[in-house]
């Protein structure tokens, strides 16, 4: 969207930069469309250097190379053909333009001025407590290789500064935003559940404990199950089945207890879904005599299949409802700033 064309000075003077780079760089060029990189599509598709104008900003060709770069190889491994690949890289380079475009709209509201408020900014501690931690986790604290990284962008200390605060005023005002929406009535939860009670269907479920007895060379289904059935006596006599599974399992999960979590029917083999799924919380299956040795199953709780009630479930429903009044809420947000911001698209 576009809304009263207008020029900044220092926008004529970067359009005319660019514009010269572009023009040498394209002359230069020999390869055929084919043969081109992902990068020369780039420069082909905005053959004067820039991709829009945002307020006081140009987002360039650089700006989307530099996103774009780390995410061809997934549009790479998803893309079946030449032409699906060049559908989603357009795509994708759009949404890029677009995002950069926001950015720089949202650092702007975040500078406007309102009446009876203090004007906002971000502490100069702030963001050199944050470029710190860059030069510790980007360049092992070597500042030789900072200044190199700065060299490589044709960026200042004080340019690159700027841009750290800006990315501190993007996750902020996003973050703001994302606050606005964050109580849902007890109406809304009620709602969602009565028209989606099909999104809340469960299967049978077990939450399982398990012993096993794995089988030595040469041991017998008899010596598997009076191994067994001497943990059974221990059990019955008062032990619990999860300090007899640490002492005695040769299960994975042994020093869990033998805890698996809760599993449904579907996850196991029928040789040990069968006997379990028969029992209540609280039970435990005979041995199970299979080839790799002997198991018993215990049943720490049960639910039954069907629909959860609600209040099961209301933590599951806010959490969906407040990510839905978030993104309704957040483009709102965006296209008031697109309609009342200066952008130009090329």
């Amino acid at each position: 969207m576009m809304s009263g064309f207008r020029l900044f000075p220092r926008v004529l003077l970067a359009l005319a930069q660019i514009c010269a780079a572009s023009a040498l760089l394209n002359t230069a060029r020999a390869e055929t469309p084919a043969a081109m990189s992902a990068s020369d599509k780039l420069e082909l598709r905005f053959a004067n250097g820039i991709a829009a104008v945002a307020e006081d900003k140009i987002i360039t060709v650089d700006d989307i190379r530099r996103e774009i770069t780390p995410l061809l190889p997934q549009i790479q491994r998803d893309s079946t053909n030449e032409k699906e690949f060049n559908e989603r890289l357009e795509a994708l380079q759009d949404d890029i333009v677009q995002n950069l475009i926001d950015r720089v709209l949202i650092v702007k509201e975040f500078s406007k001025e309102k009446e009876g408020e203090t004007k906002k900014q971000i502490p100069a501690s702030y963001i050199d407590n944050q470029i710190s931690e860059i030069m510790i986790t980007q360049f092992d604290n070597d500042r030789s290789k900072f200044l190199s990284y700065l060299r490589g962008r044709g960026k200042t200390i004080r340019e690159y500064r700027r841009e750290v605060e800006e990315d501190m005023i993007y996750g902020y005002m996003r973050q703001q935003q994302r606050k606005s929406q964050s109580i849902v009535s007890p109406v809304k939860v009620e709602t969602y559940y009565a028209e989606n009670k099909d999104k809340f269907f469960q299967e049978d479920g077990v939450h399982l404990r398990l012993i096993q007895f794995r089988r030595e060379e040469g041991q017998t289904d008899a010596e598997l199950t009076a191994k067994a059935n001497n943990v059974l006596a221990r059990l019955n006599a008062g032990e619990t089945f999860e300090a007899l599974a640490k002492e005695v399992s040769s299960d994975t999960r042994r020093s869990k207890g033998g805890d698996w979590g809760w599993q449904k029917r579907s996850d196991l083999k029928p040789e040990l879904s069968d006997p379990l799924f028969k029992l209540t919380k609280g039970e435990v299956t005979q041995p199970l005599i299979m080839p790799e040795g002997a198991f018993l199953l215990y049943v720490e709780d049960r639910r039954i299949a069907g629909i959860q009630p609600i209040d099961a479930v209301r933590d599951e429903i806010e959490r969906i409802l407040v990510q839905q009044m978030a993104r309704v809420s957040q483009d709102h947000w965006l296209e008031r700033l697109r309609r009342n911001g200066y952008v130009k698209h090329y």
